[in-house]
């Protein structure tokens, strides 16, 4: 036996947040054991290419893209039946699934408002002014992070690096991202979205609210004037055709959003 006296291990008490929810289930309305979930049949038709991806023994590698298709289904998060259908669909136990959607942010256990925004808030964000946004938003919705605005409209939540450094600070708003922001240029925003009319993405998938194409500086284009080098030994036969082919909306539809 050790000569030094045993400490009792003691676990610090948790700290709620609005964003990492707990862990744990909570039976509410709509959202409990009696709550019922099926694929829609067109989505059922997405189940199979997706399905179709993976060897027959290895479907759970198909969880993460199914709980994104029932989370979108069921209007951006994951009511508890629908969980357990993707794990039905995978063959594998719900423990295997329930372990997935806690781990990852990107799944919500609740439901959030039409307008899902999350706000950067990582270094290079927070250095460029996403505290001032998120105090614009707040103040604009009348909400705290984590809370959803009481006609559905909105959710808030703080996030981590959501690679878009160059253009912070941002916000991602549902799919899209909205980037170099105001508090003049996110109470815009805020304020199409809520007559139903947000902005469409510009030709590189993103929006920059300053008026910039993609990453530019404020500067505009300073480098890489010269065309492009035509298609070579090791590059793809169709390379020079690429940057036509590049849409964003196509590439959306092709992965089922």
């Amino acid at each position: 036996l050790s000569a030094f006296p045993v400490r009792g291990f003691r676990a610090s008490p948790s700290v709620a947040s609005g964003f990492h929810v707990n862990a744990s289930h909570r039976p509410a309305p709509g959202n409990d054991e009696t709550t019922l979930f099926d694929f829609t049949p067109e989505n059922y038709e997405r189940v199979s290419k997706i399905l179709g991806r993976y060897p027959a023994n290895y479907k759970q590698g198909a969880i993460i893209p199914l709980l994104d298709l029932a989370q979108r289904q069921c209007g951006g998060w994951l009511p508890l039946a629908a969980i357990n259908k993707v794990a039905k669909t995978v063959d594998q136990e719900p423990m295997a699934v329930y372990e997935v959607v806690t781990f990852y942010t990107m799944f919500n256990r609740e439901p959030v408002g039409k307008y899902f925004i999350q706000l950067c808030g990582t270094t290079p964000c927070m250095i460029c002014g996403s505290e001032e946004i998120k105090q614009t938003i707040e103040k604009h919705l009348g909400i705290h992070e984590g809370e959803t605005t009481a006609d559905g409209l909105f959710t808030l939540r703080e996030v981590e690096c959501m690679g878009t450094c160059a253009n912070a600070p941002m916000v991602q708003i549902n799919d899209d991202y909205y980037e170099c922001l105001t508090p003049k240029t996110m109470i815009e925003l805020l304020d199409l979205c809520k007559a139903g009319k947000p902005p469409k993405m510009g030709r590189w998938g993103s929006l920059p609210m300053n008026g910039q194409v993609s990453c530019e500086g404020p500067l505009g284009k300073t480098s890489l004037f010269e065309a492009p080098a035509k298609a070579g030994k090791l590059m793809r036969a169709d390379f020079d055709q690429l940057e036509r082919k590049c849409n964003p909306a196509d590439v959306k539809r092709h992965m089922g959003y």
